[in-house]
């Protein structure tokens, strides 16, 4: 992440459009009020909607302000655009998204890679798998080792497209990842359904890798419809005040 005041003001513009403070088609308040609120100067803050609308988040009109653009115009695939989707508390919007085009990639891209790999990419697969079942239990400690291996799969497949998909959608990953580790059953569930992805790759095993990654992600897609309705149905707490 930039640290200078520009990236800053990039940062705290980007997160509160993608957040939804300002709904699609609405006009952003004009910049020496955003100055003002940011502590920035007006050309700081006309740079940043400049990037803004260079990832498609903004339209700016002559005379008629810079309006937000629907969520579905978005270059959602722009690392940062996914990084402000993903970073903030809760589910995120794009989440359903995510998970469709997970099913569609991931299975490809195992069986790709169960054909395709070489023995340090096989090596570096089960590495990240026993490392996710050495982490059983420990929520954060089990993100990076679950990450790892998905991207590992993808890179394996030598496709040129498969592990810049997975580098793009890194933030988007370890969201969902948060949600559905939660359930300790369910997590150990999705190791052994790992592991059954790891083995495939190692066997040579295509139509299996192929298939675990599927039921794998077809898992993880319950999970997280599960972990939601259980937050919806939950009575909110009284605060005092």
């Amino acid at each position: 992440m930039i640290k200078s005041v520009r990236g800053h003001t990039l940062e705290l513009l980007g997160q509160a459009i993608v957040g939804g403070r300002y709904p699609a088609g609405s006009v952003i308040p004009p910049e020496p009020l955003l100055g003002e609120e940011f502590g920035v100067s007006r050309t700081v803050v006309r740079e940043a909607i400049k990037v803004l609308a260079a990832k498609e988040l903004l339209e700016v009109r002559p005379k008629t302000g810079t309006r937000i653009r629907p969520r579905l115009h978005w270059n959602v695939l722009d690392p940062d655009v996914l990084r402000w989707q993903f970073s903030g508390p809760g589910a995120p919007s794009g989440l359903e998204d995510l998970l469709e085009v997970r099913l569609i990639v991931e299975p490809a891209g195992a069986r790709m890679a169960a054909t395709r790999a070489t023995t340090e990419e096989v090596a570096e697969i089960e590495r990240a798998c026993f490392e996710m079942e050495a982490t059983t239990g420990d929520l954060e400690a089990s993100i990076e080792p679950d990450l790892r291996f998905h991207l590992a799969v993808l890179a394996a497949s030598h496709n040129v497209f498969m592990k810049p998909f997975g580098a793009l959608i890194q933030a988007a990953l370890r969201s969902s990842f948060r949600l559905t580790s939660v359930d300790d059953a369910a997590y150990r569930r999705s190791v052994r359904q790992h592991r059954r992805v790891s083995e495939a790759v190692r066997a040579r095993d295509a139509e299996n890798a192929e298939d675990g990654m599927r039921s794998l992600l077809m898992s993880t897609s319950e999970d997280v419809h599960r972990v939601l309705g259980a937050a919806q149905s939950r009575p909110r707490a009284r605060h005092s005040g």
